[in-house]
C-alpha cells in the first residue's frame, strides 16, 4: 500500500518544516510549498490531502481552498491559521476542516486519518 500524499502550503517556513517532520513520522509523503501559486503551478497530480495557511500573500488559503473545490470536490482540505479572530468555522465548508495554530499534532493526524479513510469508503 502506498503512503498518502499530503500537499502543505504555507509561507513560513517553519511551519513548513514541522509538519512536514510530524507526518512523514506518521508515514505520510509531503510536497510542501511556499505559496499557493507554487502548488498550483507544480498541479494538484498526486496529492490526497491538502494543508494550508489561510493567511498568505497573493492567492490566500480561503482562495486556494475555492479553486480546489472547482477541480477536485473530493480532495480534503485542511485551513490552518494563527489568526485567533477567525471564527467562522463555516468559511472550512467541504471535506476537511479547520485547525488554529498552535494545534495538538495528534489532532491533526486524526484529523487526516478521517479524511482519508472516508475518501476510501
Amino acid at each position: 500500500m502506498s503512503k498518502p500524499v499530503v500537499a502543505i502550503v504555507d509561507d513560513d517556513p517553519r511551519v513548513l518544516a514541522s509538519l512536514e517532520e510530524l507526518l512523514e513520522s506518521a508515514g505520510y509523503v509531503t510536497r510542501s510549498f511556499l505559496s499557493a501559486e507554487a502548488l498550483l503551478a507544480q498541479g494538484l497530480t498526486g496529492i490526497e490531502v491538502l494543508i494550508t495557511d489561510i493567511g498568505m500573500p497573493g492567492t490566500d488559503g480561503f482562495e486556494l481552498r475555492d479553486r480546489i473545490r472547482q477541480a477536485l470536490p473530493e480532495l480534503p482540505v485542511f485551513l490552518i491559521t494563527g489568526r485567533h479572530e477567525i471564527t467562522d468555522q463555516s468559511r472550512s465548508r467541504g471535506k476537511g476542516g479547520f485547525l488554529r495554530k498552535p494545534f495538538d499534532g495528534h489532532v491533526l493526524l486524526a484529523a487526516l486519518r478521517d479524511a482519508l479513510d472516508s475518501r476510501a469508503s
